[in-house]
């Protein structure tokens, strides 16, 4: 490092991303929790390792290929130009290989292992939304494969393309969504809806004549806790969404040195300011939850959620007061939503989650593109947000890049067998295998003591 300055900024930088990573550990011990406290007793150590194993599979998968996706997919490719495969200074797409000095103990590089974390740790949230979805009739080899696909593939083009500084669409759309409202939930509800869709319902969710019967949480306490660390690691993904210390002024100020935090776009935000826009959003959604549920504590907990992930879109420059009205806005449309959509398409969706992150993540790209219609999508390039390339943009995330693959993977999987269980499997419950394993283990000890 050259300079006093220069090493303080980089150790600050570095340690700055380490520390959100930490925090962001806290969402995947939430939604341990909160699905565990959802399943009914029969399927807790299924639900447990379901969400454990996704951990190992989406990692090494994200150290192979997923980080190199993202940097070298902003242009489409074929929208703007083809793969970005020549290296560009940070994030080059030539340490984004597994094989190169920068992916290891190097050095000449205190970023790009830390900032692989804290992206990897996104990939995890993705493929924990599908998990809860999808609980208590998945085999655990199908969501495996279902897992690495939205964790290191998917949400990782959608993020290159309007998550990336210099992404097609935040350039041709307009796209701005600085804390991921579509990037990660949007695209995450969307596949595990086309999942659903294949899948089909837990035995005993719908009765004869249409009507479903609420399988509602057997653990309150787990759930009330889970989501309560989900609200904290949250914390630390709207962290790891900034640059903390950055010298915009010589990139756009003409020269001037005007030290900031940025965005995911490298435009100027403050931490202060995006710490009041996220408990005013958490506390709209609880609010508007409390009421549209009567009370219902799932769907209160689970709206302070929506809340946050609705505004999340715009969080960098709203008022605090319009991010509690966005978080609260959105509550009604997706619990409506969810029971429209489970009433009309026999969709079983075990815990809210396509309405939480998909319909709010939708909700708050479209409300974003009229209420910073006209600023800057990003400060290096001229397209302005506006409401037709967000709602483009929602559409891409949800559907193009959420729905259909999350449903071609499933159908390519029901149609060999390999995605749900056996009935009599359900019926007994996915933990019986393990217990009986366990009963066989604790017989042969007897024997012996015997």
């Amino acid at each position: 490092m050259d300079n006093e300055l220069s090493a303080l900024t980089t150790v600050f930088t570095e340690f700055y991303y380490w520390v959100t990573v930490v925090l962001m550990f806290l969402i995947h011990v939430g939604f341990c929790m909160y699905e565990v406290g959802v399943s009914r007793h029969k399927n807790h150590l299924n639900t447990l390792m379901k969400n454990t194993m996704l951990i190992p599979l989406v990692t090494v998968t994200w150290f192979f290929f997923g980080w190199w996706i993202y940097w070298a997919f902003p242009n489409g490719p074929g929208i703007l130009g083809g793969l970005v495969l020549e290296a560009d200074g940070f994030g080059a797409n030539e340490v984004a290989l597994p094989w190169t000095s920068a992916m290891a103990v190097n050095m000449g590089d205190h970023i790009n292992g830390v900032f692989w974390a804290a992206f990897l740790l996104f990939s995890w949230t993705a493929a924990s939304i599908v998990s809860g979805a999808v609980i208590e009739r998945i085999r655990s080899s199908a969501f495996g494969i279902l897992a690495i696909a939205i964790g290191s593939v998917f949400w990782t083009i959608d993020a290159s393309w309007g998550w990336h500084y210099a992404g097609w669409m935040v350039q041709v759309l307009g796209y701005h969504d600085a804390y991921a409202s579509g990037v990660i939930h949007a695209v995450a509800g969307g596949f595990g809806l086309g999942v659903l869709v294949v899948l089909g319902p837990r035995i005993g969710k719908f009765n004869s004549d249409g009507s479903s019967n609420n399988i509602g949480p057997r653990n309150p306490w787990l759930v009330t806790v889970g989501l309560f660390l989900i609200y904290t690691g949250f914390w630390g993904f709207y962290a790891a969404c900034n640059i903390p210390i950055y010298d915009a002024g010589s990139d756009y100020g003409g020269g001037s040195v005007y030290f900031t935090a940025t965005n995911i776009y490298v435009a100027p935000t403050t931490l202060s300011g995006i710490t009041l826009n996220f408990l005013m959003s958490l506390s709209g959604g609880l609010l508007a939850g409390y009421v549209v549920s009567k009370g219902d504590p799932f769907w209160t907990y689970s709206s302070g959620l929506a809340g946050i992930i609705a505004a999340s879109a715009g969080n960098d420059l709203y008022n605090p007061l319009q991010s509690m009205l966005i978080g609260a806005a959105a509550v009604p449309v997706m619990y409506k939503l969810h029971y429209w959509v489970e009433n009309r398409f026999k969709i079983d969706d075990a815990v809210g989650a396509v309405a939480v992150h998909g319909y709010a993540g939708v909700f708050g790209l479209v409300v974003c593109g009229f209420m910073l219609w006209g600023y800057p999508a990003s400060a290096y390039y001229e397209a302005t947000v506006n409401p037709i390339g967000m709602i483009i943009g929602a559409i891409i995330m949800f559907g193009v890049l959420g729905f259909l693959p999350g449903w071609i993977i499933a159908k390519i999987l029901n149609s060999m067998g390999k995605l749900r269980i056996p009935r009599e499997v359900e019926i007994a419950g996915l933990d019986y295998d393990a217990m009986a394993a366990s009963r066989k283990d604790q017989d042969a000890v007897a024997a012996l003591e015997k």
